[in-house]
């Protein structure tokens, strides 16, 4: 895998096919790369793909530091930069669909469209707030372990008939080291999406899932250009279960939102 480096982190990332407008995959929370491969080989046929192992993921270091959201972000819009691939497409699952939204509404110009797959909550809603605290105090008490291993397996558990990709989500989500895990938890429960989302000027998707961590209405509420969407017959890793909706799902708005010709009306 080709990296590189910033702040003397090294960070990893494949990068595969040619086309624009280019896409960038970002993970979620423990995961690595590998999760985006069904879209990786998918989009790759007609456009350059690039995805990351964000720093204390995957491949890429692991420094003894703090993994915010904001900081995520900075290190996919460098990416994007030395790549030469602004504006792309950023796409993102779970956590790594705050960071796509993050990177849009703080580097301009970076992002051409946000998709979010079944992202980590945004919108505050009393339900979901309560949840994300009482998530970030396990991870920090006295049975952190078995609380990390509770969320994995509530995450996986989502997972419907498939008992190997479970597995697989299972020890992937495993290899991150413990102080980038919890770190990870603590910071999201800190970061404001509501602003995130309405400081984001591209067009944008979030793509939920069966039982969806974020409220569509909410979503809607937040951003006019926000879209959603809903798989059928999947969990919160409805891209590697459905990958053919989900791709489905991409393409359309990429035709409609983004490929789409303008207007004569709407550019006079």
């Amino acid at each position: 895998m080709p990296s590189m480096q910033r702040d003397g982190t090294k960070l990893f990332f494949v990068d595969e096919g040619a086309g624009s407008p280019p896409f960038v995959f970002v993970h979620g929370w423990t995961c690595d790369h590998t999760f985006f491969a069904p879209q990786v080989g998918h989009f790759r046929e007609h456009h350059r793909v690039v995805a990351v192992d964000l720093r204390g993921h995957g491949r890429s270091d692991a420094p003894e530091q703090d993994y915010t959201i904001g900081g995520f972000a900075d290190d996919v819009a460098a990416l994007c930069v030395e790549l030469g691939l602004e504006p792309a497409v950023l796409v993102g699952h779970s956590m790594g669909g705050t960071v796509v939204l993050e990177t849009a509404a703080r580097h301009p110009g970076v992002a051409r469209a946000v998709v979010m797959v079944d992202a980590a909550p945004i919108a505050s809603a009393p339900i979901l707030s309560q949840t994300a605290q009482d998530v970030g105090g396990a991870l920090v008490g006295p049975d952190a372990a078995a609380a990390r291993q509770a969320i994995v397996d509530g995450l996986a558990t989502g997972v419907r008939d498939d008992p190997d990709l479970v597995a697989r989500i299972t020890a992937a989500m495993f290899s991150t080291p413990e102080h980038v895990a919890m770190s990870c938890i603590a910071n999201l429960g800190a970061w404001d999406g509501e602003v995130a989302a309405g400081a984001c000027r591209v067009p944008a998707l979030h793509i939920g899932a069966d039982d969806p961590i974020n409220d569509a209405a909410a979503l809607r509420a937040l951003n006019p250009r926000l879209r959603t969407g809903q798989t059928v017959g999947a969990g919160h890793f409805n891209q590697l279960e459905v990958p053919e909706q989900v791709n489905a799902m991409i393409e359309r708005f990429l035709a409609v939102e983004v490929l789409a010709p303008v207007p004569s009306d709407a550019r006079a």
